[in-house]
């Protein structure tokens, strides 16, 4: 027979407070001092609450799984990639391992197919797509030294414009897009050079393995939900070129933009500003201003909470790299109709496992937060003033 929950556990869920109160003590007796019933339910309300929430964004389950799907790929890829038997191969000034785990993980992020085939056959397409955009920079970005500091990432505009452009393909072209120019990102944040396109080749090829492996084994378990950032444009006025082109030329001039202020004033990590003004440009200037907003609001939550965490990700790394799998399970969850939850988990992810990898600047890590604030302001400025979409389009 079960006593009456007591005052201090009003508000906790039911089956909780079961659990509480019918819980045999040490002693044999039922009955539990109310410290330890206020310290438990301090502890149970906020996984109530996430549980709660979860159910709330993702109440199928079909998104966590996702966010599983692409954590698991880039651990497959990640571990492949430090086996000696596959790492001496490459140069030892490339990590390979983060190479192919990065190609892996956005593969499985802009994949959206049904069945295990469709699914199996995009990956396969996305993992090689980021590897042709590693090689485009490698091969383009040698000549453009003589440029100066911001010559390599004028790379990152063509990068920029087909993220917009490619969108009129579908759901498939969008990512190829993205893909490319995040392999281009890639590149250019590990410096490599044309002796590494044996190594970009190895890592696509493992990315292949690791991300069709858990598609594979998550099955019909999957209903995939089309983020913003991967939808397609507005349909094409009479007379006028398609919407993506706009979209491209927008993202790629606000991206030209970044290179030449790099030039002029130097920037810590333009590269992140790029990245912002290439992903806020949607299919109307209207749809460009809530996605600036929500990226921008994501970001100044993200990095404060990863700045917080620095101590534990210099004594503890194994627990801050779980606390980075789940923001990119929350991630994968959020995309396609909460983007700045979404940008919120990936900025949390990025400044953590920066520090746990050993990268421990705060003037480097907050620059994550202004530089997005810049880039996101640039692709807003570009979408009101360079040909812009007046068609309406819902963006989440």
């Amino acid at each position: 027979m079960y006593r009456p929950a007591s005052p201090a556990l009003r508000g906790t869920s039911a089956s909780v407070q079961e659990e509480i109160t019918d819980t045999p003590m040490n002693d044999g007796s039922r009955r539990w001092p109310d410290h330890a019933k206020k310290s438990l339910q301090c502890v149970l309300q906020p996984v109530a609450a996430l549980g709660r929430w979860l159910d709330q964004v993702d109440p199928g389950t079909h998104r966590r799984i996702k966010g599983l799907r692409l954590v698991t790929a880039y651990g497959i890829a990640a571990a492949l990639g430090t086996l000696q038997d596959i790492a001496r191969t490459v140069p030892s000034s490339v990590s390979l391992g983060y190479l192919a785990g990065s190609f892996a993980l956005w593969a499985s992020v802009s994949e959206g197919k049904t069945t295990r085939a469709e699914s199996s056959r995009d990956l396969v397409l996305l993992s090689l797509a980021a590897a042709f955009g590693a090689g485009l920079f490698v091969v383009l970005s040698r000549p453009l030294q003589l440029a100066g500091r911001a010559g390599p990432e004028l790379v990152l505009v063509t990068g920029a414009f087909l993220v917009g452009y490619l969108k009129r393909f579908g759901v498939l072209g969008a990512g190829i897009g993205s893909q490319i120019y995040i392999g281009e990102l890639l590149a250019y944040g590990a410096h490599l050079t044309t002796e590494d396109l044996w190594a970009i080749g190895i890592a696509a090829l493992i990315a292949v393995l690791a991300s069709v492996v858990p598609r594979m084994l998550s099955g019909p378990a999957e209903r995939p939900a089309i983020a913003a950032v991967l939808a397609a444009g507005p349909e094409p006025l009479p007379g006028r070129r398609s919407p993506e082109f706009f979209m491209g030329l927008q993202a790629a001039i606000g991206a030209l933009l970044i290179c030449l202020l790099n030039g002029l004033i130097g920037l810590e990590e333009s590269a992140w500003a790029i990245t912002a003004c290439t992903y806020v440009v949607a299919g109307s200037a209207t749809g460009t201003i809530q996605r600036v907003r929500r990226r921008i609001l994501g970001t100044l939550i993200g990095v404060p909470i990863g700045l917080a965490c620095l101590p534990v990700a210099e004594h503890a790394p194994l627990l801050i790299w779980a606390a980075a799998a789940l923001a990119m399970v929350i991630y994968a969850m959020a995309l396609p109709e909460r983007y700045d939850i979404a940008c919120g988990a990936f900025a949390f992810t990025l400044i953590v496992t920066l520090a746990a990898s050993g990268v421990h600047s705060i003037s480097l890590l907050t620059a994550r937060a202004w530089e997005t604030l810049l880039g996101g302001s640039l692709g807003l400025a570009a979408a009101m003033l360079i040909f812009p979409l007046r068609t309406s389009s819902p963006t989440k």
